[in-house]
């Protein structure tokens, strides 16, 4: 049994551009920004519910 490797190059993705890659980043921004809102309030609620009761 014998294995035969392509010596041939395959092409490579584009590095990204700029603009890509600060679209990107705004995007993850604003994901970790809106977890982070959303696990603030969640923690309020059960700190205020925890309060009452």
């Amino acid at each position: 049994m014998s294995s035969t490797q392509s010596w041939a190059r395959t092409p490579a993705a584009p590095p990204l551009r700029v603009r890509d890659q600060a679209r990107e980043a705004a995007v993850l921004i604003a994901f970790s920004a809106a977890t982070a809102s959303c696990l603030a309030l969640a923690l309020m609620v059960l700190a205020h519910l925890g309060h009452q009761g």
